[in-house]
């Protein structure tokens, strides 16, 4: 099995791009549904959450606010504290999830998606890096309508996040493949086209290796 970390900067296109490859047969997980399902209410990154925070980032239901602890970790340069509290649990049901892919088939690519893959300092945990970058003049409108800011507040937003994350430029200079998401539909999904091929044979030859058949 191949193991694929997929990352790129705030508002890139991962998640585009993570259900194009998705679609050519690779299997994908997501991060930050990942840190979703660790942070419901009864759950143990939940309660270490809203303990380090305070119960004012808890809703009426009991489940996390979100915005409210975004702008606290952002605002307050407390994500690292954030990070460190979810990150290893983050992690640990990544390595779970695939060795699970493993077991069921060891030809597949497995694709993890997350945005501060490298931040989390994980990336040798994979075999390959896929970066996907987009340019500058794109990001802050892609998050205003994906979250309903308004364009000033999308362009803060993102500023404000980008300030806590590897550059983009050092990103895409550590990978192993870059998926440039500026242009059209067609040219992104053209890229995936040819980097999954290259990942599904990677995949393969990789198993064929460890059962000594080449």
């Amino acid at each position: 099995m191949l193991r694929v970390g997929l990352t790129g900067g705030l508002a890139s296109g991962k998640s585009l791009v993570a259900e194009l490859f998705e679609r050519r047969g690779a299997r994908v997980i997501h991060a930050d549904e990942i840190a979703h399902q660790l942070m419901a209410p009864g759950q143990a990154v939940h309660q270490q959450v809203v303990k380090h925070f305070g119960r004012e980032i808890v809703k009426a239901d009991g489940s996390i606010d979100r915005a409210r602890l975004a702008t606290l970790a952002f605002d307050g340069e407390r994500i690292a504290e954030l990070n460190a509290i979810v990150h290893p649990t983050v992690i640990a049901r990544q390595e779970q999830w695939m060795d699970e892919i493993a077991k069921e088939n060891p030809q597949a690519v497995a694709m993890v998606e997350a945005a501060l893959l490298m931040e989390a300092g994980v990336a040798d945990r994979f075999d390959k890096i896929v970066v996907v970058t987009c340019g500058g003049q794109q990001r802050a409108p892609r998050f205003a309508a994906r979250t309903g800011l308004s364009a000033e507040q999308a362009a803060a937003e993102v500023a404000r996040r980008m300030r806590t994350q590897i550059a983009e430029e050092e990103k895409a200079r550590r990978a192993h493949y870059v998926i440039d998401n500026s242009g059209t539909p067609e040219a992104t999904e053209q890229q995936v086209e040819k980097i999954y091929g290259e990942l599904a044979r990677l995949a393969i030859e990789q198993t064929a290796t460890r059962l000594g058949l080449e």
